[in-house]
């Protein structure tokens, strides 16, 4: 049997007329429907010429028009490459021009500012727009719906998904058929998954969360998914009396908590609640808990691996965590300097090896080799430890290692501090250019409003509780964290906004 995806999920379907997605305006989505509109699209896909390992990029709106196209896309023997919907036509133009498509699926609105990127990448440009029309599904419609799915190996690329290149070039991760199939069964498993479930999903699909984790996780469990153009509380709430299922970034759970509607009555009915993409704060673990009787299970993942590790269904789930390495992933906290594995309890690199691990960096041999090692480990970038309990803690991205007169400074253990200060919403630690020390550690607080929080009521308290290089040597105010899509607060940005502090 073919390692295609597509065949994958298509041979776990067991009741075509179960309901696959739905959405608030519109007709729900059957799985045989999924297989009839997928095999019309892949029609248009080939007749644009798409071939077996094309890339196929796509920017547009969420619809589940786009589902179909992804679905499509792997049907075809293609790659999918999704772009954030925030792009510019020159970011555009980088990706197209490094990864060249066959075909540039674009928002209708969006079709003449592209058009020159487009033409630049040698591309075929369709539109899609949020509604599901355009271009594209005019050919589909028009296509029969009978198409034989190209035979796959599980190492065959599916996706191609590019960093967001908060440093440097952003980088194309090569993803196979065996990656996300892998991945999938392991969550499906790990989240108690079955046909029963109902998802609420307001992710994005340009992200492995709302693309990978959420639509693939459902699609082969047979699930339904209550499909959101975007984050809404009232429909969040509204979606909840009949779903069972949630899978968020920590701004959902954050603003959830802020309605007067979240008790334990409004989540009766749901059975799991999932947090990743960015760091869930310990307070917002414990506060969730104490108003809806539910436990958060955190998770951690990133685009190169799709998920990693897990807080378990069964068993406790540790606010501050990202629990334990999933079934047939394998986890190290190794040495920076030496790659050697450091004993449990000690900080250090961490680095990932399974089958969920991606392929290379697109036409980037240097930067695949640098990042994937020979035994087979991928190093993450992410600096962690293991507790006694063996559950993984995640201290902050390596390049958020702060050196301040020869010592290290791990950022996480002092915004733990920060955040905990009545006052504080939430901060980001970073280290800024000192002439005496290398880098100053400097804390950015976003405060709660009035009375007004000053920097000595900041700093008082950490006296007694950080060794004194530890301590910032400036607190800065802010009205709120810069953050990319997904929510992970981007200290890049914060670290250029203050470049010239101790100057």
């Amino acid at each position: 049997m073919s390692d295609n995806l597509f065949d994958l999920l298509a041979a776990g379907i067991r009741d075509p007329e179960a309901v696959a997605i739905e959405t608030p305006a519109g007709e729900p989505i059957r799985y045989a429907d999924l297989i009839a509109r997928s095999g019309r699209m892949a029609n248009a896909l080939a007749g644009l010429g798409v071939q077996p390992g094309d890339r196929v990029a796509v920017q547009v709106e969420k619809s589940v028009q786009a589902i179909i196209l992804y679905l499509a896309t792997l049907r075809a023997g293609a790659v999918f490459l999704p772009l954030n919907t925030g792009y510019t036509p020159a970011e555009i133009g980088y990706f197209l021009g490094d990864a060249e498509p066959r075909v540039f699926v674009c928002d209708p609105a969006r079709q003449e500012a592209l058009r020159e990127p487009t033409e630049a990448a040698d591309a075929r440009m369709v539109t899609l727009d949020a509604e599901g029309r355009g271009s594209l599904t005019d050919a589909a419609e028009a296509a029969p719906e009978t198409f034989a799915t190209v035979a796959r190996d599980s190492d065959d690329l599916a996706a191609l998904l590019y960093t967001s290149g908060t440093t440097g070039r952003s980088k194309g991760a090569m993803l196979t058929h065996g990656n996300l199939a892998s991945n999938a069964l392991v969550l499906r498993e790990a989240w108690r998954f079955t046909a029963r479930d109902v998802l609420i999903h307001a992710l994005p699909i340009f992200h492995t969360h709302g693309l990978f984790v959420a639509t693939n996780v459902v699609l082969f469990s047979g699930a339904s998914m209550i499909f959101l153009p975007k984050f809404d509380v009232d429909r969040i709430f509204e979606a909840m009396a009949r779903a069972t299922v949630l899978m968020g970034v920590p701004t959902f759970y954050v603003r959830l908590l802020q309605d007067d509607m979240l008790n334990a009555e409004t989540t009766a009915n749901m059975r799991l609640f999932v947090s990743g993409s960015a760091p869930l704060l310990a307070e917002t673990h414990r506060e969730w808990q104490a108003r809806t009787g539910h436990a958060i299970l955190e998770r951690y993942g990133m685009t190169e691996t799709n998920m990693n590790a897990s807080n378990p269904y069964d068993g406790e789930r540790i606010a501050g965590t990202v629990g334990l390495p999933l079934p047939g992933t394998e986890i190290v906290v190794t040495d920076p300097e030496t790659g050697a594995e450091l004993p449990q309890g000690e900080i250090g690199m961490i680095e990932v090896r399974g089958p969920n691990v991606f392929k290379g960096y697109w036409r980037m041999p240097e930067k695949t080799a640098a990042e994937l090692r020979d035994n087979g480990f991928f190093i993450t970038g992410d600096l962690g430890k293991f507790d006694a309990r063996g559950y993984l803690h995640i201290v902050g991205r390596g390049k958020d290692l702060i050196i301040t007169g020869g010592y290290n400074v791990y950022p996480k253990e002092i915004e733990t501090e920060i955040d905990a200060l009545p006052g504080v919403v939430e901060s980001a630690v970073i280290g800024l250019p000192h002439r005496d020390f290398g880098e100053g550690v400097t804390a950015v607080v976003v405060p709660t409003g009035s009375p007004a929080l000053t920097e000595a009521e900041v700093l008082a308290p950490l006296e007694g509780r950080l060794a004194k290089f530890k301590q910032p040597k400036r607190v800065l105010f802010v009205d709120e964290l810069p953050r990319n899509t997904m929510g992970k607060v981007q200290k890049n940005l914060l670290r250029d906004r203050f470049a010239g502090l101790y100057d």
